[in-house]
């Protein structure tokens, strides 16, 4: 951590505390007066640091690393040295992030930017607006009649609240959030510039010009969601946009109207969905990926980054290329039209050997 500055650490954790916590076994090399104040990566982790290792990449790291302690997984117990101070758990990425909540709990949802709770002189509170005892709301910010916000919701500096949404506890709206036609469950985090409830893109097409259909639906999102920076969420234009329960969404994804997004499903950046895709319980799709509309993506598939999807894709499915195919068979294309090109640069004339 290069600028405590931003984010500091409420006390230090013992041993014994970060044992209880993450369920970690110490080994013989862990002194239990160690206390731990901040977390780091393998190569920049000193006196004081907990860091971890998860993935085979960093391994060559971690005879070199200062922490004064590791979360390590089972399987690299044999690579690590005699001396190292591991703590030896199945998760070492998880383990990770519960420490590193519990050290900084502000860096795991958007705050306040002026730490003050209440609502701030600098807001603007529509009077039919109903806000629970312990909703805070920063300069800026303005909240429309009827507009219902949950106890212990933050509403950052300059975010838009339209009428009639509903905002359910413990949720973090960030600054200059845009809010419309939404009905916003527990927990739920929406990061700077989020916009949700926005017209969807429905045009009735021909040859006297497009005529604009009104979206009459809502967004609804469930509890323990998170949508990044920069995301738009088009209201439904006949029935409800939803975004499902624990489903975590990056920045820069745009999910069109009627869409429905199924429990637990990651959504990295820059996706597209077009209207009308149902995304099953806990589909991923990498970054820059899309789809058309009116298609179903099953429950657990893996959609690969960039890829583009036209057709209906069956659970646990991994798809990749553009148009979409099971990642097999996109990988062999790729294969053979590496070799292909190999062999084209080898033949006589071509002015290569």
């Amino acid at each position: 951590m290069t600028e405590p500055v931003f984010f500091t650490h409420h006390g230090r954790l013992t041993v014994a505390e970060i044992v209880r916590l993450t369920g970690a076994e110490p080994t013989g090399a862990v002194a239990s007066t160690i206390t731990i104040g901040r977390v780091a990566p393998l190569d920049q982790a000193g006196e004081g640091d907990l860091t971890f290792l998860e993935n085979p990449h960093y391994l060559p790291l971690l005879a070199s690393t200062q922490a004064d302690l590791i979360l390590i997984s089972p399987k690299f117990l044999d690579k690590a040295p005699a001396d190292a101070p591991l703590l030896v758990v199945r998760e070492p990425y998880r383990a990770f992030a519960q420490v590193g909540i519990a050290l900084f709990p502000e860096a795991a949802r958007p705050q306040s930017f002026f730490g003050a709770k209440g609502i701030s002189p600098g807001a603007v509170v529509h009077p039919e607006a109903r806000l629970e005892f312990g909703v805070t709301v920063d300069p800026g910010a303005v909240i429309g009649p009827r507009a219902e916000i949950g106890a212990g919701t933050i509403i950052g500096a300059n975010a838009v609240i339209g009428p009639d949404v509903r905002i359910g506890r413990d949720c973090s709206i960030a600054a200059n959030a845009v809010i419309q036609h939404s009905l916003i469950g527990n927990r739920v985090i929406i990061h700077p510039g989020a916009n949700l409830g926005q017209d969807g893109f429905g045009f009735s097409m021909g040859p006297r010009g497009h005529l604009k259909v009104p979206q009459v639906g809502r967004v609804v999102v469930q509890d323990d969601v998170e949508i990044g920076a920069g995301t738009t969420v088009d209201r439904g234009a006949n029935r409800d946009t939803i975004i499902g329960e624990g489903t975590k969404i990056d920045n820069q994804v745009q999910i069109a109207h009627n869409v429905v997004v199924g429990r637990h499903c990651v959504i990295v950046a820059k996706v597209g969905i077009s209207g009308s895709t149902i995304l099953e319980d806990f589909v991923v799709m990498g970054g820059a990926s899309a789809t058309v509309g009116h298609i179903r993506i099953g429950m657990g598939a893996q959609i690969a980054g960039a890829a583009n999807v036209k057709d209906d894709v069956p659970p646990g499915a991994r798809m990749g290329g553009s148009p979409a195919q099971p990642f097999s068979d996109y990988a062999r294309e790729l294969a053979l039209l590496k070799r292909l090109v190999r062999e084209s640069r080898s033949r006589p004339g071509t002015g290569k050997n």
